[in-house]
């Protein structure tokens, strides 16, 4: 029998109420990177490069190369920007390092491309440091629309399209951090999950949307994407950018309306493979498998690689078509 809409709203009201006021004030400190948010082979590169400037954070330079390749090392734009941190070879031949020491500077090789996109960060930092403003939106809004236009217009100069570069990468970094206090339950979780309460015993459909033509069916990420559309929140379509709609809790600081994820590689996000509603007492509503229908199932399994506690700006942060290249 499913928890009652009126009981889950109790529930995470009263939850939010209590962590937001563990959350208030506090100091900022150094920057670890959430467990799990980035494949492991790249991690321990992007916590040791994320450190190399103040303008930079282990976060902040995930959630660029995140941005830019979606953690491909072998992504090439139309642009041809080139790699996991999606340099055009000119400025690869100005600002590429030989991050591993191995005698040359190889675009493709995340070893070389990390450290080469935080120096690269530094020396736009470096260039912007006499202009007013925060110094790290400054040097995202070089990143995008060059150290001049900052300079210029002495701060973020007002184009959309570098404005919202810089608000997204800056939302988008806390997905990657690791929380230092409890994270802030959403008031959109109670909504959320009574939309998946009435899916339930609804059959599954690979690519379903919950449309008149899908029969109203869906598949996992279909409807978590329907759950929080309901609340006015648009999650990407597919489960492993759902990952990085929000900061991440702890197994044991779950709460109802967290969004939680399975994977074959524990230490790779980019293998998750299936996402569902959490709605306490270690179960959730998901969308499981052809010929299953949506349903409670536990989320304590060997692939279960954690959870994303979803807001409105972290959504909003999440990437379209790739943008920013270097």
């Amino acid at each position: 029998m499913g928890l009652s809409f009126s009981f889950v709203v109790l529930l995470v009201l009263g939850t939010y109420m209590i962590a937001s006021r563990a959350t208030s004030g506090g100091s900022t400190g150094d920057v670890q990177l959430a467990e799990g948010t980035v494949p492991a082979a790249y991690a321990p590169l992007v916590q040791k490069h994320g450190n190399r400037c103040p303008a930079i954070n282990p976060a902040l330079l995930a959630a660029q190369l995140y941005q830019e390749s979606g953690w491909n090392p072998k992504a090439v734009s139309p642009a041809n920007a080139r790699g996991l941190a999606q340099f055009i070879p000119g400025t690869w031949a100005a600002y590429g390092v030989d991050g591993d020491g191995d005698g040359d500077r190889d675009i493709w090789d995340p070893a070389d491309a990390i450290p080469s996109a935080a120096a690269y960060d530094c020396a736009l930092a470096k260039y912007v440091k006499d202009v007013p403003g925060d110094l790290t939106a400054n040097m995202l809004a070089s990143y995008n629309a060059g150290s001049y236009a900052v300079v210029r217009y002495r701060g973020v100069p007002p184009y959309n399209e570098t404005q919202n570069y810089v608000r997204r990468i800056t939302t988008l970094a806390k997905s990657f951090a690791a929380p230092k206090q409890p994270v802030a339950a959403s008031r959109q979780a109670a909504a959320a999950i009574y939309f998946a309460q009435r899916q339930l015993g609804k059959p599954y459909l690979w690519g379903g949307n919950g449309t008149a033509a899908d029969g109203g069916r869906f598949d996992c990420s279909g409807l978590t994407k329907a759950a929080y559309a309901s609340v006015d929140i648009e999650l990407p379509r597919v489960a492993n950018d759902q990952w990085n709609a929000g900061p991440h809790p702890s197994r044991d600081e779950l709460q109802p309306g967290d969004l939680v994820f399975f994977a074959y590689d524990l230490q790779d996000p980019r293998s998750i493979h299936h996402v569902g509603i959490y709605v306490g007492g270690g179960k959730m509503i998901n969308a499981p498998y052809t010929g299953a229908v949506i349903r409670y199932d536990p989320i304590d399994t060997p692939d279960y690689i954690g959870a994303t506690r979803v807001t409105k700006d972290g959504a909003k942060a999440l990437p379209g078509p790739r943008d920013g290249e270097a």
